[in-house]
């Protein structure tokens, strides 16, 4: 099944604000509509009070009987309109008066006393059978010369007020369509206008490759509104570019370190091959390649390690250490090495520390394995805690040549080496100090190396309790 296109967000916002406006300008002309509704209700009930008080009045010249019975056309000329009706009678008697120029049929609301003015709230609002608005007051009045009260009915059917609020209706919905239909235009232009740095950050993103990680989105002239995507993209750029490039050193590093062992083993094995050779000149041989080997599967292992760490599901299994305990245990599988180049390590620390026990083991190995290969000979290593308001550090000090400050910021990168004297030694592959790093990332911890007048100390800052 063929996938919908989703519409623009030009066009979505265009249409958003033309409903937006549509209804907006629709409810104002709905309050309007009403307001008038009222108004012209009003008026209309206001002129049927009027009416009714002045015929009343009438009432009361001696004349006026005579002039019914005579001249009724005077009252009909008197309404001058052709939905007033007009009705005059004593009460259950035949009408003296009937003014009906439309035949319509006349409501007969409760009446109001004779004695009692007629209120705005007398006017009663009917419906016909044929579905004809009319608007009628009834009130009773005292004739001179009259034989009892007579009963006046005012009344007057609604169609032109319907047909003008109809008008007045239909008016205001085109209207409302109308500035719907502007507010769409105007509005889809403007916003296309408005968002041109969306386009064209669109269009820078098509340019971006890895050869060209380069350039930067220009937010000068953006709205504000997008400045802060502006910076995200600019700065995801920067950070793409930083992870290509280490990558690409990475690579040339990896590929460097796996040609010294895969030369050696080469190397060697292709002398062996040259003539026989005796069985001792084998085993020897054997026990050359099995070194080559063990660096190859020590620098796979490491690697493996880093690539685990860095993905979002490995986490450290943090629980509570006793330090004396653990620093002691690491301190003792390094006296061999430590003893050959005549170092003595002291370890000082007690208390306790939330940490994963294998990672914090494997940590302080490498710190330590650090020490011994860089340590004067016949110096002392210090293995330390020392303890914060919300943290716990442990360090690793050793005597030895004083690292540059430039150096300090990258040791703990990928096979960063300080220079040709550590870049030849056979144990280590430039990964020890980045596996320290990727450690106390798991732990939510720090990391820190320090080194002045001939003291070097590694120091690895816990979280405690952990985050």
């Amino acid at each position: 099944m063929k996938a919908r296109t989703p519409y623009s967000l030009t066009l979505r916002l265009a249409l958003l604000l033309a409903s937006l406006s549509f209804v907006v300008m629709g409810l104002v002309g709905a309050a309007l509509y009403n307001v008038l509704a009222v108004q012209l209700r009003l008026r209309d009930d206001a002129a049927l009070v009027a009416r009714v008080e002045q015929i009343r009045a009438l009432l009361k010249d001696t004349n006026t009987l005579e002039l019914i019975h005579r001249k009724p056309t005077l009252f009909a000329n008197m309404l001058n309109n052709r939905e007033s009706m007009l009705l005059l009678r004593y009460p259950g008697q035949p009408p003296l008066i009937e003014i009906n120029p439309n035949h319509a049929d006349i409501p007969a609301p409760t009446p109001v006393q004779a004695d009692t003015p007629v209120q705005m709230s007398s006017v009663a609002h009917y419906r016909t059978a044929s579905d004809i608005p009319v608007s009628a007051v009834t009130a009773r009045a005292r004739a001179d010369g009259a034989a009892g009260e007579i009963e006046i009915t005012a009344a007057r059917t609604m169609l032109d007020r319907t047909r003008l609020l109809a008008l007045y209706r239909e008016r205001i919905f085109a209207l409302a369509l109308a500035g719907a239909l502007l507010f769409a235009l105007v509005g889809y232009f403007l916003l296309r206008r408005g968002l041109l740095p969306l386009r064209q950050l669109a269009a820078h993103a098509d340019t971006v490759s890895i050869a060209r990680l380069d350039g930067r989105l220009d937010g000068r002239d953006a709205p504000r509104e997008l400045l802060p995507l502006i910076t995200a993209f600019n700065e995801m750029l920067a950070r793409l570019a930083d992870g290509f490039m280490q990558l690409r050193q990475i690579s040339a590093d990896l590929a460097h370190d796996l040609r010294t062992p895969v030369n050696n083993l080469l190397g060697q094995t292709q002398v062996a091959l040259g003539r026989p050779r005796s069985v001792e000149e084998y085993e020897t041989l054997l026990a050359s390649n099995v070194e080559e080997l063990e660096r190859l599967i020590r620098m796979s292992d490491n690697m493996l390690f880093l690539a685990r760490s860095e993905h979002a599901q490995m986490a450290a299994e943090i629980q509570p250490l006793p330090i004396a305990e653990e620093l002691a245990r690491v301190a003792e599988y390094f006296e061999g090495p430590a003893e050959e180049r005549q170092l003595r390590i002291s370890v000082h620390g007690e208390g306790q520390i939330a940490a994963d026990p294998i990672l914090l083991r494997r940590a302080l190995g490498n710190l330590l394995a650090n020490a011994v290969t860089h340590a004067d000979v016949g110096s002392e290593i210090r293995v330390l805690a020392e303890h914060g308001a919300h943290s716990v550090t442990l360090a690793v000090e050793n005597h030895g040549a004083t690292i540059a400050d430039e150096h300090l910021e990258r040791v703990f990168d990928r096979f960063y080496r300080i220079d040709a004297a550590r870049t030849q030694s056979t144990t280590s592959n430039g990964l020890g100090l980045s596996i320290v790093r990727s450690i106390m990332q798991l732990h939510h911890g720090a990391w820190q190396a320090h080194s002045a007048a001939g003291l070097t100390r590694f120091s690895l800052v816990f979280p405690n309790p952990p985050l």
